[in-house]
């Protein structure tokens, strides 16, 4: 098993249902090395149907450290946070990333034309094409215009509520905006994450294709892109580490031999 690398509790994520500590137990439990917990932090969310926010960070970081008196020495619980972008927020979030010592920062963009897919279906009426260009460059931008991350989070949360079960996103649809974001991940030593999440909804659905577009991969890999790390995205405590077993052959398949995850935001590797 390979480090957990994007966890939410109900401490500090309001849309989470696991307690910090049934997550640290579950991961105990299932032989995971490691997990950060990286809470939500949305700084001026736009959406207000969405009860995500900010939250005190000197507050969280005593908490992590009272979590962390709950783990054995072999395991490893790593601080992070999962960052929310918009454009306007971009000196907040330079701000914020300095004032706890995380081991991990994610950097995700959740919205579309300032809602959230998962509470606006707004964007699917659009062509994939012009949907996933759309968001693509703004996660392009982000990973541009900002350092103070390590990983760029779930590049398909636009298609997670799709009603289209079958949606997903795909190189062709957008491969500049792709070439874009793949530069700016590989000139900055930063990681593309494969968020196993979305892999759980479209197997859920019934999909047999659920594994990320082949040439989104094959191309982040021919450009130079080595640097990927595996998240389950978990919100309960049973889907912790879930798709891992298939999306790390599935990666091997396409020539990765590695994932990654941070420590004082440093990568640590981990062999396929």
């Amino acid at each position: 098993m390979v480090t957990d690398g994007h966890n939410h509790t109900c401490a500090y994520s309001p849309d989470a249902k696991q307690t910090p500590e049934q997550l640290i137990d579950s991961a105990i439990s299932r032989g995971l090395p490691g997990i950060a917990i990286t809470e939500h932090y949305e700084i001026n969310n736009p959406d207000s149907h969405d009860e995500i926010q900010i939250f005190n960070l000197d507050d969280y970081y005593r908490s992590f450290k009272t979590w962390k008196c709950l783990c054995h020495d072999n395991f490893n619980l790593l601080l992070g946070i999962e960052f929310g972008y918009q454009s306007n927020s971009e000196d907040s979030i330079r701000s914020a990333a300095a004032m706890i010592p995380f081991d991990v920062v994610i950097l995700s963009n959740h919205f579309f034309r300032g809602r959230d897919p998962y509470y606006s279906d707004s964007c699917y009426r659009l062509s994939a094409s012009e949907r996933n260009n759309e968001y693509i460059s703004v996660m392009a931008q982000m990973c541009e215009n900002l350092d103070c991350f390590d990983v760029a989070g779930h590049y398909d949360y636009i298609n997670r509520y799709n009603p289209d079960s079958s949606g997903r996103v795909l190189y062709d649809d957008c491969p500049k905006a792709f070439d874009r974001l793949f530069e700016a991940l590989i000139y900055k030593n930063k990681s593309l994450e494969i968020n196993t999440r979305s892999i759980m909804k479209l197997r859920a659905r019934g999909e047999t294709n659920v594994m990320p577009d082949r040439k989104v991969l094959s191309r982040y890999l021919d450009m130079g892109g080595s640097m990927i790390s595996l998240g389950s995205d978990s919100h309960t405590d049973d889907t912790l580490g879930i798709e891992f077993e298939d999306t790390c052959e599935y990666l091997k398949s396409l020539g990765f031999r590695q994932t990654v995850y941070f420590r004082q935001h440093q990568p640590v590797f981990e062999q396929l």
